[in-house]
């Protein structure tokens, strides 16, 4: 039993379970207050001609009732385990109030579209309450999709969250030891890139599309290696161009220095990722950066951002670098 429990989500069990309940009760309460308006047998069924199926008042309602809530549990119920996505969850909840409510809709539909008559064979289906309700259905079980909170249980991310805010507090320096930044070139690079590019081959999109296409997935491609990602911790330097690709992966231990500098992309061999000999690099435009000499003798250079972040940067290797050491990590290659 408690296995079941730390399954599913109570709250939206108890609403799966009562909703449809509660619907399919107020929708007999109301045609048993209309009954002596109704004729009897009741039109279920029309064609071109009119009415063309008829039932007893009470296999109707009984009918319409077992239907609100049996597909109302059958699409409610999908909302329920913890174990499915909060986006389907939601939107489960959502179209399983919209169902329960249309269903309920198209009978009241049925009934009031007999009130009054004498005969059944002259009824409709009243239109303004078909339209009407459904309206409602469809709205109410977008707000449902948007308000159902999906996440009201503890869960594996909370787990990690938890373990990060015990590190931090039983080690306040575990905070100024991670770092992590975007670096990217100068705007007017992008620009100049778009001219270069985009430009000819918006040109050549009607006498040569493929060749456009080309030209557009070179000037994408080229314009996001312009980016990169840098995460400092205490395993050590991660680098990563256009934010995932991993160029750069230097183990905390096997760090000799970490020094802010200003450098030339030109004296690298340009922009982008660039590896010569011992010498690796990864700059996205000249200016600050972070010089990283590992223990092995080779260098590693990549853009700082600013002469702040860079200098930020510098002093989080040097300090996780200096740890490692104290505590016997070994350099890896």
């Amino acid at each position: 039993m408690g296995t079941f429990r730390n399954s599913v989500d109570a709250r939206a069990l108890r609403f799966a379970v009562g909703f449809p309940l509660m619907l399919a009760t107020a929708f007999v309460v109301c045609a048993f207050l209309i009954r002596s308006d109704l004729p009897d047998p009741l039109a279920v069924r029309w064609d071109g001609a009119g009415a063309a199926g008829f039932a007893p008042f009470e296999a109707v309602v009984s009918a319409g009732a077992a239907m609100i809530v049996l597909i109302g549990w059958a699409v409610l119920v999908q909302a329920v385990p913890l174990s499915r996505p909060a986006v389907m969850r939601r939107i489960m909840m959502g179209a399983g109030l919209t169902m329960s409510l249309f269903i309920t809709t198209v009978l009241a539909a049925v009934l009031v579209g007999q009130v009054g008559l004498e005969n059944a064979r002259e009824s409709r289906v009243d239109a303004a309450v078909l339209a009407l309700g459904s309206g409602a259905a469809l709205g109410l079980g977008f707000v449902m999709g948007f308000v159902f909170k999906a996440d009201e249980r503890w869960s594996t991310d909370d787990d990690r969250a938890l373990q990060v805010a015990l590190q931090r507090e039983l080690d306040p320096d575990l905070a100024r030891d991670s770092v992590s930044l975007w670096v990217h070139a100068r705007s007017s690079v992008f620009v100049m890139l778009g001219i270069a590019t985009l430009l000819p081959a918006a040109l050549l999109t009607i006498a040569v599309p493929w060749l456009a296409a080309v030209l557009a997935g070179t000037a994408l491609g080229a314009a996001a290696f312009l980016f990169a990602r840098i995460r400092v911790d205490r395993s050590g330097l991660k680098v990563f161009a256009a934010g995932f690709v991993r160029v750069m992966d230097v183990p905390a231990a096997a760090i000799d220095s970490a020094t802010p500098k200003e450098v030339k992309a030109a004296d690298y061999g340009g922009w982008g990722y660039r590896s010569h000999g011992t010498t690796t690099a990864l700059l996205v435009s000249s200016g600050p950066a972070v010089v990283v000499d590992r223990s092995d003798g080779r260098k590693l250079t990549v853009s700082g951002g600013s002469a702040t972040t860079a200098d930020n940067v510098a002093q989080a290797l040097s300090r996780v670098a200096a740890r490692a050491r104290r505590n016997g990590g070994t350099p890896e290659s």
